[in-house]
């Protein structure tokens, strides 16, 4: 098969606006190192992915629209990293550089047409690395974690590497709130290493981490006051031992074949009627409160306000889920933020015989995507990070199921191109 990789450097200017963290209102001071975009061409299909923490599902679909291969086979991921710009507006925060947003679009583009103007032949390796063990659940001790690093390399036909994918499942969240330096946390450690190492170009893809960091509660970033767990020094270990995994990896060869099967889904949100008394107890509150919780108070209160004036409450939200095959590799992309039960009910539907990277944030998001289990533990995920994210509502019990349904349906019936029609209620 035939195969192309770019790469292009998306930094944005020191005092754009961060995103990630309610509590961190401080713009960009420096840059620790590059926010940059990964494209990479197999035949007709490709994968980019881009340094921020999320990207709007409009914007992706302007991606996929322009770019010289087919938009139904073009894959727009967000490593997540919350060390980026506001880059989606109306969602976790901002204001938006719309001229850097611009950019980014364009850049990404960019790279696909690059990637797959300089395409040359390759044989496709993919195989599985030991677990790092760096993901905990942040929810719950006894929760469930996708340790799984699938690694997979595209050989020219001498040996050399033309490009190396790597995936794994942990917020991109080792620096904290405190953090004003723009960095891609430690997926850019993980793929400077392996770069380094293997002479070729490194995309990192995030797993389903909704629920998996390195060992703090979602709580614990709603502070600006710095940690000696949440440090650059820690987020070096921290990819250097994910890459260290994939160094170790073993992977081979496989089938040749290419092809790709998307499906638009409809997934519902839990939309009601939003209490007046609530919202002034949440401006009541922020008033004397430290800076850091006032700032997520007054969130919770500009969006309630919000959706007491706002004339149209929709009911639904509609994503996609895309399975790209490349030989012995599967690419399983999700949209939102999914949590570790995904990755795991996804691979087992998958042949044995395949290395699957189930990815999260894929082509749109709108939020955490919890599975039906969770709803009963409740929490920031599960009941209030709708309110970051502008949306109406939280999204309804079973959405993760539909999805992982739907991307079972899809690697037992590969579908060679065109858009799927979107499945019946």
């Amino acid at each position: 098969m035939r195969a192309g990789v770019a790469v292009r450097d998306v930094t944005p200017p020191l005092g754009t606006a961060m995103s990630g963290f309610v509590a961190r209102t401080s713009p960009a001071t420096g840059v620790h190192d590059p926010l940059l975009v990964h494209a990479l061409v197999v035949e007709d299909t490709a994968l980019v992915t881009v340094d921020v923490v999320g990207l709007h599902e409009d914007d992706c679909t302007r991606i996929r629209q322009r770019c010289a291969v087919p938009a139904d086979r073009v894959v727009v991921h967000a490593t997540h990293t919350h060390g980026g710009p506001a880059s989606m507006r109306g969602r976790l925060g901002g204001p938006v550089d719309e001229a850097w947003l611009e950019h980014v679009i364009t850049t990404c583009v960019d790279a696909v047409d690059a990637a797959f103007a300089r395409a040359e032949r390759v044989e496709v390796h993919a195989g599985y690395g030991a677990g790092p063990g760096v993901a905990r659940n942040r929810r719950r001790p006894d929760g469930p974690v996708d340790d799984a690093l699938p690694v997979v390399h595209l050989r020219r036909p001498g040996g050399s590497l033309l490009a190396c994918v790597v995936s794994y499942a942990c917020h991109p969240v080792v620096l904290g709130a405190d953090n004003t330096l723009l960095t891609a946390d430690y997926p850019g450690v993980v793929r400077q290493v392996l770069a380094e190492r293997l002479g070729a170009p490194v995309l990192f893809v995030t797993g389903c981490a909704g629920d998996a960091n390195t060992g703090h509660a979602a709580s614990a970033s709603i502070s600006t006051a710095a940690t000696a767990s949440r440090t650059f020094a820690e987020c070096e270990r921290v990819g250097r031992r994910v890459a260290s995994a994939a160094l170790a990896a073993s992977p081979a060869p496989g089938p040749t074949h290419v092809t790709a099967a998307r499906l638009e889904v409809p997934l519902g949100l839990d939309v009601r009627d939003q209490d007046p008394g609530e919202i002034a107890a949440w401006e009541t509150e922020a008033a004397p409160a430290d800076p850091a919780r006032a700032a997520l108070l007054r969130c919770w209160a500009g969006w309630g306000r919000r959706q007491l004036t706002g004339s149209a409450r929709p009911g639904s939200w509609t994503g996609s889920v895309t399975v790209l095959r490349w030989g012995p590799a599967v690419l399983v992309a999700l949209p939102g933020e999914p949590f570790a039960a995904a990755a795991h009910e996804v691979r087992a539907h998958a042949d044995p015989r395949d290395t699957v990277l189930v990815a999260g944030y894929c082509d749109g998001y709108p939020g955490y995507l919890p599975p039906a289990e969770e709803y009963a533990h409740g929490g920031y995920e599960v009941a209030e990070a709708h309110r970051y994210y502008g949306l109406p509502g939280p999204f309804a019990a079973g959405g993760s199921e539909r999805l992982t349904a739907i991307a079972a349906s899809l690697l037992r019936e590969p579908q060679q191109g065109g858009l799927a029609p979107a499945d019946p209620e």
